[in-house]
């Protein structure tokens, strides 16, 4: 006998229906519907027929049916800023060890910090029918998702809050951990310290400008317009800013970066100094404690604000929570070296 192609015979689009299934089994599409939702009502030689009919097929449940019915998909999305950023792995994962604990798929997508693009992924997904959305938000007017939110698609925003509509979000604490990343700097004795962050309009940069200036202003230092830079976060243009601000007749002696892109470029600035300049980062990056000297962080636990989000999401579609909150996380110092460095002068 010849050998079967098996790429030549297979006829894709044809999948196996219930009815193979209950043709094979020798049994009625009723009984076979209740073998493959669980149901009772089937005896045990009855439904190891149909479960070996179920495997020799291939048979999968079409879950799609099951929405029509019930209305519900076992499925949430999950928008992020960017999948390439590292802080986004870890909080990607507990979103979805979360939604896996409860029987949920996870569908996730990047906005790449372009507002139209958030809205755009985030409709996409109320279209297929998602139960929940996660959404860490680009834009700043979020009631497009007024519609879906009266319709009951759960939704918790994270990083940053919602604009123009009232919804749950989970955050850090940005403002305090900015403050106290600043005073630290302050604490080994600098005075000319640089900010270096992301777009203004981002609420993340702006409550960490924010703690910068307050810490600034609880030591009683006035802070020049020159020791602070907010814009995108490539590595041109941080580059640029870092080396305004270490240049000059009084350059500053400490920079504090705003997120873990801008950190990163301004270590590479660093190293290329002739001086030591101390330096904090808001976001912990990778290998930072293997630098010398190790980078001091003000860090975010990034597995905990997913957990917590997803965790309130489902408490959401459980139907246990009324009224949205605002959930901020604490973040915590760690010290390894750069942010210790004395002035210089």
């Amino acid at each position: 006998m010849p050998q079967t192609n098996l790429r030549s015979a297979t006829r894709y689009g044809t999948r196996p229906t219930m009815k193979d299934v209950a043709a094979r089994a020798g049994v009625g599409l009723k009984t076979v519907s209740r073998v493959v939702n669980g149901e009772p009502g089937v005896t045990p030689e009855t439904e190891r027929r149909v479960q070996e009919a179920i495997d020799a097929l291939g048979f999968r449940r079409n879950d799609s049916a099951r929405v029509l019915r019930k209305g519900r998909t076992a499925s949430i999305g999950l928008v992020l800023e960017d999948l390439a950023d590292p802080f986004y792995g870890p909080l990607s994962r507990s979103v979805e060890e979360v939604a896996r604990a409860h029987g949920a798929l996870l569908i996730n997508g990047s906005s790449a910090e372009d507002p139209d693009r958030e809205q755009e992924l985030v409709l996409a997904l109320c279209a297929r029918r998602v139960d929940g959305l996660v959404v860490i938000p680009a834009g700043d007017d979020h009631r497009y998702l007024e519609p879906e939110l009266k319709a009951g698609v759960a939704t918790v925003f994270v990083d940053r809050p919602a604009g123009h509509i009232d919804a749950d979000v989970v955050l850090s604490d940005n403002f305090g951990g900015a403050r106290d990343g600043v005073a630290h700097l302050i604490a080994h004795g600098h005075r000319r310290i640089g900010f270096i962050g992301d777009m203004p309009r981002i609420h993340t940069a702006a409550e960490r400008l924010r703690g910068y200036r307050a810490a600034m202003e609880d030591a009683g230092i006035p802070v020049a317009n020159a020791w602070m830079s907010l814009g995108v976060t490539d590595p041109e243009r941080v580059r640029r800013a870092a080396e305004e601000m270490l240049s000059g007749p009084d350059p500053v002696t400490a920079v504090f970066a705003g997120n873990n892109r801008v950190t990163v470029t301004v270590v590479r600035v660093l190293a290329e100094q002739t001086r030591r300049v101390a330096l904090v980062g808001f976001d912990d990056i990778e290998l930072a404690d293997l630098l010398r000297p190790g980078v001091t962080v003000v860090a975010q636990d990034a597995a905990d604000i997913g957990r917590t989000a997803a965790e309130r999401l489902f408490r959401q579609l459980d139907g246990t929570l009324v009224a949205p909150e605002r959930i901020e996380l604490p973040t915590r110092l760690i010290t390894r070296g750069s942010g210790e460095l004395p002035p210089a002068d």
